[in-house]
């Protein structure tokens, strides 16, 4: 009997310090592990390759997600301009009050996801950049007043944070990179104010980009109703993880088509981190502007395949323009990563962290060149 239990308390023993190096080591591997880095965040486990993780039931996936999403309320002051002659007693006997100054307001209204049990909220930029007041709605009927850490306009997200007693139910984190067209998913979030709403449809296309919705894009297109008030609702696959933040949609009358796209939740996860540390995105910035190359351009430039972009223009005392880089160029590589579209390089200039120094390569007169670029700080957009 002795030796049995001597046996069981190894193998709990070892089994405890197994778990413990994972936990330490490697999270990931543990099934919605909570991450302890700029915020505690909950993440699903990835999937090994060829592995399908069986759906929970959509009733399920709903039940888990709608707690974490949040209707979010906000008013902005609209400041009119004083008269001098309002304080005219003989001004107001002519023309009355017609001339009011009392401050107005204007509300609008979306949805949120809450990110961390401590009160973290993601959201799009375009639902509380010009807010004076925001006020947060919980599933359970809480409400609190929320602040701004930070916005990105450039991939149209924002962080806001809320102060409640006790830990908040946050969402799980799941991997977009493993979805895939056809997947069901469900769209949660609070349309036309009506409350909070669960829309069904599938996944239509994935990355899409050059839609002129926003600079930065990577989105995930459905076809589940994502209509006003949805904006920064959650986009869940059908174990009720977050796949992506409900964006934007295609109408021309306002009304949901079918055609609704949503931010990659790997995209929103990185600048959401950014924000939360530092209250905003740095981006990385060479000052050049690119198209892509077609294969009539290369045949005019006598290349002898279409690899690259070709080099539109560079902005005076840019980072480019210090590097040698000249209009009419056609770059090939930047620290070591191939350019073949203006998406991938901007995508990989702006990872790159300013003052790095790297290496590009590039054609010019049908030579190789090879030139060190110290990587600038993008500039903050221009407020339209």
């Amino acid at each position: 009997m002795r030796k049995h239990w001597l046996l069981f308390t190894q193998t709990v023993t070892i089994a405890l310090a197994l778990l413990f190096i994972v936990h330490t080591l490697k999270p990931e591997l543990l099934p919605n592990a909570a991450r302890s880095g700029v915020v505690t965040l909950y993440e699903n486990t990835p999937l090994l390759s060829g592995d399908k993780s069986p759906a929970m039931g959509l009733s399920a996936a709903a039940q888990k997600a709608i707690p974490a999403v949040v209707n979010i309320f906000t008013s902005t002051l609209i400041k009119t301009p004083v008269n001098p002659f309002m304080d005219d007693p003989r001004f107001k006997f002519f023309f009355g009050d017609q001339f009011d100054t009392e401050p107005q307001t204007s509300s609008s209204l979306g949805s949120g996801v809450i990110v961390s049990p401590d009160g973290y909220i993601l959201t799009n930029h375009h639902v509380v950049e010009a807010a004076d007041q925001i006020e947060v709605a919980l599933s359970d009927g809480r409400k609190a007043k929320a602040h701004v850490i930070g916005s990105d306009p450039e991939t149209d997200l924002a962080v806001i944070k809320i102060e409640l007693p006790g830990n908040l139910p946050a969402i799980t984190f799941g991997h977009p990179e493993q979805a895939h067209v056809g997947d069901m998913v469900l769209a949660i979030g609070n349309p036309f104010g009506v409350g909070e709403t669960v829309t069904m449809g599938i996944v239509s296309a994935l990355k899409r980009d050059h839609l002129g919705i926003n600079t930065f894009e990577n989105f995930i297109q459905t076809d589940a109703a994502i209509n006003p008030g949805n904006s920064g609702g959650a986009l869940v696959d059908s174990n009720g993880n977050l796949i992506g933040i409900n964006s934007a949609i295609y109408s021309p009358n306002g009304g949901s088509l079918g055609i609704g796209f949503a931010i990659s939740a790997s995209t929103a996860k990185k600048t959401m981190e950014q924000i939360i540390l530092h209250g905003s995105v740095t981006r990385g910035w060479i000052g050049a502007g690119v198209q892509e190359l077609t294969p009539e351009l290369a045949e005019s430039f006598k290349l002898s395949d279409s690899k690259g972009v070709l080099v539109t223009e560079v902005i005076r005392r840019s980072p480019a323009d210090q590097a040698g880089i000249r209009t009419g160029d056609i770059l090939i590589t930047i620290d070591n990563t191939a350019i073949d579209n203006w998406g991938a390089m901007l995508e990989t200039v702006s990872n790159l962290p300013p003052g790095k120094a790297v290496l590009i390569k590039l054609m010019r007169n049908g030579e190789a060149i090879s030139l060190q670029v110290k990587i600038g700080k993008r500039p903050k957009p221009v407020a339209q």
